[in-house]
């Protein structure tokens, strides 16, 4: 909210620069966003007076004027045709800066010298609505005789120190000049000087003009209305304007001025109807009727529905209550006669019916936030003085008052000893109680009971007593403590700690962390070769999705990595290796009626210079660091977005783990990914379930090892898995390690065939093993690989 100082000190006695009022506010809790000086780029602009006015001796729509300036008479070329001698004027002279940056110098126009430049509004970044006695086109002729030489700013009200507050939204009193005078009255250690309210009435019954009826009450706690007959439509007074501008609201006529003006003033919303234009000149407050139509002021045709409050008379809508006015009661040259209301309505209420109407004012803005309904006869009442003090028009008598509010304050214990406990301070009873009273609180010290007034709705417990102490107080005048009590000691989970762990092992590794959305297309399991019939195309659609590209929750991980993949590959970038922790959504039912099963997967992806082996290293590495040991790598040709021949099945005993692959190409052509990308995806809950973090010490070997190479010929298609599975059952305890050093296929062996040799390393814990015992195991083992796998030995 942007509030001028010079309004403010009508309130209260404001000292001091207003840097230092803006730091005094915000400490006290009114946070101060900024200050800004009205006029700011006008420079070196001063009120001159027209002396002569003659004819251009070589331009036909050119004149000169010599012009007083006070201390000198300066020489101007003008092409304006409004100015006369005597007018007095604005005048840029040498040197001087207007709004936009321009600066103005002396010159030579047609061979005359010109020093200077006479200013219309525009160029003094004015407008109608500031200046209205202003032309269209020409020089601003000011309204009367200024001292010669006087900065422009000060005739015009240009160098207001304007405060912008950020007011929060439970602090509806504070939208308002008295709420943030009186605390900056209480900031300063000021006086609050409320406005005095006295109304002239021109006699008559106001009951004889209008008359209201309030419908649904639930919605409008309180509705107060006045008659103003004998309207005179006019310009604001200059005053007016200037602290309307100032505020950042455009002036318009002197009635619309004069609500605008009083809730800026009070916080209070107003509205003015032509009373001419209410029908049966009664004001029903009612829920609106499905579908109904009114045309706001801003043109607009809008449509209602029954849970909005609209401001109707016998026939028709003429107001969206609490959001905007309508066009069929708007106040106009011909108003006579006007109904001045002042109401409070149902925050939640309004803030919903702007929602959907997709217009929100600075009205609405302020009654979403709840306003105190002992507000709206004051203000109604600050309206009709202003109304008498224009000589706008003639107060009616009578008020016209349907209460339905609840006026019941709230009363809250102050307990001083308390207070100081929870704040951390020495501060007396006396003390506490004059701060509460300077806000506004009735304060009982013998029965040690406050009341919270009306306007304060924010304050509803001991705690928010406490706070306002505190604030008024200073924060920066309590002193720092420790917290006492027993403090709780905040760390990990075991989950945490594991996704900790995993991170680290793919970063260690060279894999760089991706985030990708929860958000899907159904069309990537298309993309991803995904069968028709697969469980992974049930997923939960989002019934409210930003577009079909995030329409549903991912049942895989893998399209997410495959899309950074490619947008890697297509911007160029040589090569990747990527890693993801990542939920999946797999619901219980279709249709979906409970919260789906999320569960965490790792997932790692690679192209560029990597193979297979990469990627099952980086895997084999992960299970390691967790301390997985009892792991198997079983050939996958069944999965629709893998490469069949290039893939593998990941288990932990008989627990399925995941799958580690070449990407199928197919794939990879959808992606438009022209070369070999590899993938891995890994459950997280089995790697939890299986992981053994505890580390053991195992101390060096006492007795030496004993290595056997083994070299022997098998078909093709026995893989060296099952080799390598009948070697360790063959050797017992005493196997410490095999190694797969050559697979070999070439004239020497015979089609159909190839050759795999091993070196067999074998160490007992206790002992030395003997030649003997190497030998019976070794036998063993050829005779088992004979019988299984038809090998035979080279």
């Amino acid at each position: 909210m942007k509030v001028p100082m010079s309004w403010l000190k009508d309130y209260v006695d404001i000292q001091g620069s207003p840097e230092e009022f803006a730091d005094a506010m915000t400490m006290s809790g009114s946070k101060v966003e900024g200050v800004e000086k009205t006029g700011e780029g006008i420079e070196n602009i001063v009120v001159g007076k027209i002396l002569t006015v003659d004819k251009h001796p070589d331009a036909d729509k050119l004149q000169y004027s010599q012009v007083d300036l006070g201390d000198e008479t300066v020489q101007i070329v003008t092409g304006a045709t409004n100015i006369k001698v005597g007018d007095y004027i604005p005048v840029a002279k040498h040197g001087a800066k207007l709004p936009g940056g321009m600066t103005i110098k002396k010159g030579k126009l047609r061979g005359m010298e010109s020093n200077g430049m006479m200013c219309s509004i525009d160029e003094l970044g004015l407008t109608k609505e500031d200046w209205p006695d202003a032309p269209d086109h020409g020089i601003l002729i000011l309204d009367k005789e200024y001292p010669l030489g006087k900065d422009i700013k000060e005739v015009l009200g240009l160098n207001e120190n304007v405060i912008e507050f950020e007011i929060t939204s439970n602090r509806p009193d504070c939208l308002s000049v008295l709420g943030l005078a009186r605390e900056a009255a209480v900031t300063f250690g000021k006086e609050f000087n409320m406005p005095q309210i006295q109304v002239e009435e021109a006699g008559e019954n106001i009951n004889d003009y209008a008359s209201v009826e309030v419908l649904a009450p639930d919605l409008c706690p309180r509705y107060t209305a006045r008659v103003v007959k004998n309207i005179k439509i006019e310009p604001s007074p200059k005053w007016m304007r200037n602290r309307l501008r100032a505020a950042g609201v455009r002036p318009i006529n002197n009635i619309v001025d004069i609500t605008n003006y009083v809730m800026l003033e009070f916080g209070q919303p107003m509205h003015a109807f032509d009373l001419n234009n209410v029908a049966g000149n009664k004001i029903i407050v009612r829920r609106a009727n499905q579908e109904e139509i009114i045309h706001t002021l801003d043109e607009q045709e809008r449509k209602l529905d029954s849970s909005m409050l609209v401001i109707a008379d016998a026939d028709k809508a003429v107001g969206v209550a609490g959001v905007m006015g309508g066009a069929n009661s708007e106040i106009s040259e011909s108003t006579k006669t006007i109904l001045f209301e002042s109401a409070t309505f149902m925050g939640s209420s309004v803030r919903l019916t702007a929602k959907k109407l997709g217009l929100r004012t600075e009205a609405s803005a302020r009654f979403e936030k709840g306003l105190d309904a002992n507000n709206a006869i004051l203000a109604l009442e600050r309206a009709c003085q202003l109304v008498a003090q224009l000589g706008a028009g003639q107060v009616v008598h009578g008020i016209i008052d349907v209460d339905n509010s609840d006026k019941k304050p709230v009363e809250l214990k102050l307990r001083p000893e308390k207070i100081n406990r929870f704040l951390g301070t020495g501060l007396t009873k006396e003390y506490m109680g004059d701060v509460l009273q300077k806000l506004g609180f009735q304060v009982d010290l013998n029965n040690m009971v406050v009341t919270v007034p009306s306007f304060r709705s924010d304050v509803e417990a001991e705690a928010d007593v406490a706070e306002e102490i505190a604030r008024i107080y200073g924060y920066d005048k309590i002193t720092s403590t420790l917290l006492s009590g027993t403090a709780t000691q905040g760390r990990k989970n075991e989950k945490q700690l594991l996704e900790d762990k995993v991170k680290n092992c793919m970063i260690a590794q060279g894999l760089s962390e991706i985030m990708t959305y929860s958000f899907t297309s159904p069309k990537v399991f298309d993309y991803m070769k995904v069968p028709a019939d697969s469980d992974l195309r049930k997923a939960v659609v989002i019934s409210n999705p930003l577009g079909e590209e995030n329409s549903i929750m991912r049942t895989t991980t893998l399209s997410g990595m495959i899309e950074v993949l490619a947008r890697n590959y297509n911007r160029r970038v040589e090569k990747a290796k990527l890693f993801e922790l990542g939920s999946i959504y797999i619901p219980k039912n279709i249709p979906v009626n409970e919260l789906p099963e999320e569960k965490l997967v790792v997932t790692l992806g690679m192209y560029g210079d990597v193979d297979f082996y990469d990627l099952k290293g980086a895997v084999e590495e992960l299970l390691f660091t967790l301390g997985i040991k009892d792991y198997d790598f079983v050939r996958e040709q069944d999965h629709s977005s893998f490469h069949p021949g290039r893939t593998a099945k990941i288990y932990i005993g008989e627990d399925e783990l995941g799958v580690v692959g070449e990407i199928h190409p197919d794939v990879l052509e959808s992606y438009e990914v022209p070369t070999r990308a590899y993938a891995a995806m890994l459950d997280f809950n089995t790697l939890q379930a299986r992981a053994n973090l505890n580390a053991e010490y195992q101390p060096l070997p006492k007795y030496p090892a004993v290595t056997r190479d083994i070299a022997m010929l098998v078909k093709d298609e026995i893989m060296v898995k099952q080799i390598e599975n009948i070697i360790k059952q063959c050797s017992g305890k005493i196997l410490e390690d095999i190694k797969l050093f050559d697979v070999y296929k070439g004239k020497q062996i015979p089609e159909g065939m190839k050759s795999v040799a091993y070196s067999i390393i074998f160490r007992a814990s206790d002992r030395t093993l003997t030649d003997e015992e190497i030998n019976k195991v070794f036998d063993k083992i050829v005779k088992s690989l004979k019988e299984n796998l038809d090998a035979e030995l080279r």
